[in-house]
């Protein structure tokens, strides 16, 4: 692990404060030292306007505002703040629960039970390969490709729409 973290800003949103401590720990564990924390996701919205973070990571199951509300409201926004990367965090793996996640413009998903080994892979991801980020109608988040795409000829699907900006 030799690269350094400590001057990363991350806010975790969990409202267990069990978990909340152990990701705090483990991301601790990898030199991140300005960690900040939100028991929801309206009170995450109102951390991040704080600290301006370099990435979240957020659980799925939250009351009264989850990870898939969160992430959607982050992304609705029209600021530097609706493009910080998301790492949801889950224990409903299956597909159709991972799907509204990455519809919702999470950038990474990370399933329970909590890996620091998964953690970590995550947290590579976003800060040092970050994807670019798309706006289109109906979806604002982290390119789904994954990879940048230099293509400019004609539609690739039948269903595609032209107005996509990257930002």
């Amino acid at each position: 692990m030799g690269r350094s973290f400590s001057s990363v800003r991350v806010v975790i949103i969990d409202d267990n404060k069990n978990m909340r401590a152990l990701l705090r720990t483990m991301l601790e564990a990898f030199g991140v030292t300005r960690i900040e924390e939100a028991n929801d996701g309206n009170e995450g919205i109102k951390k991040m306007a704080e600290v301006n973070p370099d990435f979240v990571v957020t659980d799925y199951s939250m009351k009264p505002v989850d990870g898939v509300a969160f992430a959607k409201s982050i992304r609705k926004l029209n600021s530097p703040l609706a493009w910080v990367p998301i790492i949801m965090v889950t224990g409903h793996t299956e597909r159709r629960y991972v799907e509204m996640a990455r519809d919702a413009g999470v950038s990474e998903t990370l399933c329970k039970p909590v890996t620091a080994r998964d953690l970590y892979v995550r947290l590579v991801e976003v800060i040092e390969r970050p994807r670019r980020f798309v706006r289109a109608p109906g979806f604002a988040g982290p390119d789904r490709r994954g990879k940048k795409m230099d293509y400019e000829g004609p539609k690739r699907r039948r269903d595609d729409k032209m107005d996509i900006q990257f930002e």
